[in-house]
């Protein structure tokens, strides 16, 4: 049967927001890579990259949220709920970006796509600790499946450098603890923030927490680095990317799934794995392989599993919400039932 052009219209749109999020999250993080590493741009200063990126995406989200009105603010959004709920998660996320980032200085980008793989292993195992998951020995098999295939791909790694390893783990959980916050500060507050509110209230957050070390640890640095001069050619296209990539994630979920970004993810991460091996030319190796093969495995397994959670839960709730119609509809009809009966018996009365 053939398919109408409303249907491939559809799949043709969902497919360039896949290609068009793929592409510029490939962009960011090879960027990044180049300003970063000692051997391309030789720009080692992640916290002021990430500085950087904060300051532009508030400045452009504040334009789309005040000015353009392009989304709306969250209404309920008060001083004492932002200090309370929006602070700590921003905390984290500034922490997770100056790690990740960091990483980017020791490890190859094959590697850190690899190590990435234990965010469901860090999201379950967190989710466990703070009572928003409920221990299943199935999950947590995988879960272990997952970490013995990253453990694998480590042994494997040619340029194994631990400090670029704690970097990223580091980047990892706090990720991680920040994507459970969200569930338990803000969702089960009934606020939810699409990508540009998100930035819109939390990159100005991050950028504060950032200054402290950037003080202490990268403003001497820079000083002594009279040779530097700022390349707005270079930065502002990187922050364009950056801010780029939030809107893409906000077209992509909002028009396919999260479920096709966790597997548009996944096509990105073996993207990577390749480009890094055949252009950048870090080492990749069959161990590196085998293993990242195993984690991938676990973490497909794992994204099959909350989609059919997900399909379950839908379900019951539509059962649910059948049921109390099918209940409600029943005490109507015995309203009527009983109206119709007093009607009946006041006119035999009258009758009488």
């Amino acid at each position: 049967m053939a398919l109408s052009k409303e249907v491939v219209k559809k799949v043709a749109i969902s497919y360039a927001y896949v290609a068009i999020w793929i592409s510029l999250s490939f962009a960011v993080i090879v960027f990044n890579k180049y300003i970063l590493d000692p051997k391309l741009y030789a720009w080692p200063f992640p916290i002021s990259l990430t500085m950087i990126h904060m300051a532009f995406c508030s400045s452009l989200a504040y334009l789309l949220v005040r000015v353009f009105q392009v989304v709306e603010p969250v209404t309920t959004m008060t001083g004492e709920f932002y200090l309370k709920n929006v602070v700590p998660i921003g905390a984290l996320y500034a922490l997770s970006l100056w790690f990740s980032n960091s990483a980017y200085i020791y490890l190859s980008v094959s590697f850190i796509q690899m190590l990435k793989a234990l965010m469901p292993v860090a999201v379950y195992s967190i989710g466990i600790s703070l009572k928003k998951e409920t221990f299943r020995s199935n999950t947590m098999a995988n879960m272990i499946s997952i970490t013995l295939g990253v453990a694998i791909a480590a042994y494997g790694e040619a340029k194994f450098d631990p400090f670029g390893v704690f970097l990223q783990l580091g980047a990892v959980a706090f990720e991680a603890t920040r994507l459970v916050l969200i569930q338990i500060l803000l969702t089960s507050a009934g606020i939810k923030l699409n990508p540009i509110t998100s930035l819109y209230y939390v990159a100005p957050c991050c950028f504060v927490f950032l200054t402290l070390p950037w003080a202490v640890m990268e403003m001497p640095r820079l000083i002594q680095t009279s040779t530097f001069h700022f390349d707005f050619l270079v930065f502002g296209t990187n922050s364009l990317c950056a801010f780029a990539l939030n809107l893409a994630v906000f077209l992509l979920v909002g028009k396919t799934s999260a479920l096709t970004m966790n597997v548009a993810g996944v096509v990105k991460d073996w993207l990577l794995i390749a480009f890094s091996w055949s252009v950048i030319k870090d080492t990749v190796t069959p161990a590196n392989l085998f293993g990242y093969g195993i984690a991938f495995l676990g973490v497909a397994y794992y994204n099959h599993a909350k989609l059919q959670a997900m399909k379950a839960a839908e379900e019951a709730k539509t059962a649910k919400a059948g049921e109390a119609g099918d209940e409600e509809a029943g005490k109507l009809l015995e309203e009527k039932d009983m109206k119709d009966g007093d009607e009946y018996q006041k006119k035999s009365e009258e009758k009488n």
